[in-house]
């Protein structure tokens, strides 16, 4: 018998570790198959982990059916095709919809119970059906505020019921006000610094919420022209003691979570950023694990749009991902950067 009767996403090193750690992530990207019992089960199976050299891995479960193993009736790994379906419809129903769905309403097109579902999209997608329509027609306003010649007229495209409620949420997700969105920036102050670091020379911004620019080998002219209509001014002292914390970020560079941020994107964007700042320091992972983290593991591409549209350097860790076979892959300020800031979290 082969390694693999089909190619599967993961090397199987990857895929080994997956399953050690039970990772639900990787259910239905392949499943992992045990010669000694004759079993094939998801990679988040509670049994105890068999022996390695037990292991075979497949891509679906009718390679391992072919190769003469049995579903394992613990973690029923073939249910997870309906379960992939059942998420499908949701995403296809909220995408489609005028109003948020009523939660029983998708239950009852997937035929799983209301609290059942809630549990299973919220695992995969990272998220409830509710929240995912908030965040979709968020993406959906911030598409036609590029465009639009009216604030008031794209968000009433996008979907929602009154302006209010686009601000309500708005304020919560977003820094700048919705109207900067689709003007470069007016109406919004952005403080900002240039300093030594033992990098090179860094960029820092910020808006009253959050850092909102972090970048190497930039300066003022880079920042005017991502934000041509702010009103960009040197900061003062308060700003200095931020700076002097991102600078202590990058020296000794670690968890970021205590500073604040003013960062805008799409909803995947936004979801893969939040997965990166989950990697913990000294650590790495592939593309396509995080697309697998955020729900698309065959985004495995977009998700690396989605890292290089990442606006502050280090304190979105878009450092920490690499290729599936390890090497470092790409990054806007250079390799020896990255192979550095990977470097200093390691020790």
């Amino acid at each position: 018998m082969t390694t693999r009767d089909k190619q599967i996403p993961l090397a199987d090193d990857a895929a080994w570790a997956a399953a050690v750690a039970k990772d639900r992530r990787f259910d239905g990207q392949f499943v992992t198959g045990v010669l000694s019992t004759g079993i094939y089960c998801r990679p988040s199976c509670p049994a105890r982990p068999p022996k390695r050299e037990n292991v075979r891995f497949f891509a679906d479960g009718a390679g391992a059916r072919a190769a003469g193993l049995r579903a394992c009736l613990r973690c029923r790994p073939d249910d997870i095709a309906r379960d992939q379906a059942a998420v499908r419809a949701v995403l296809d129903a909220v995408q489609g919809a005028g109003e948020s769905p009523r939660l029983d309403e998708l239950a009852a097109l997937t035929g799983y119970s209301a609290s059942h579902l809630q549990r299973l999209f919220s695992r995969d997608m990272g998220m409830s059906p509710a929240a995912y329509y908030r965040a979709l027609r968020s993406e959906r306003a911030a598409t036609a505020l590029s465009g639009a010649e009216r604030v008031t007229d794209a968000i009433y495209d996008a979907g929602y019921s009154a302006p209010s409620r686009f601000y309500a949420e708005s304020g919560e997700r977003m820094g700048m006000a919705p109207s900067a969105w689709k003007d470069g920036g007016r109406g919004v102050t952005i403080q900002w610094a240039a300093v030594d670091t033992s990098l090179g020379r860094m960029l820092v911004a910020a808006t009253a919420k959050g850092v909102c620019r972090l970048s190497f080998a930039e300066g003022r002219e880079a920042l005017a022209a991502r934000f041509p209509k702010a009103e960009l001014v040197e900061g003062g002292a308060e700003f200095a003691a931020l700076v002097e914390t991102v600078i202590g970020s990058v020296e000794a560079p670690g968890n970021f979570a205590h500073i604040p941020l003013d960062v805008q994107g799409t909803a995947f964007q936004e979801a893969v950023w939040r997965e990166l700042r989950c990697i913990p320091p000294g650590e790495t992972r592939s593309y396509a694990q995080i697309a697998a983290a955020v729900g698309k593991p065959r985004a495995v591409r977009a998700t690396g749009s989605a890292n290089g549209a990442n606006n502050v350097a280090v304190l979105i860790p878009c450092h920490r991902v690499v290729r599936s076979d390890g090497s470092l892959g790409g990054y806007a300020y250079g390799l020896e950067i990255k192979r550095e800031l990977l470097a200093r979290e390691s020790r």
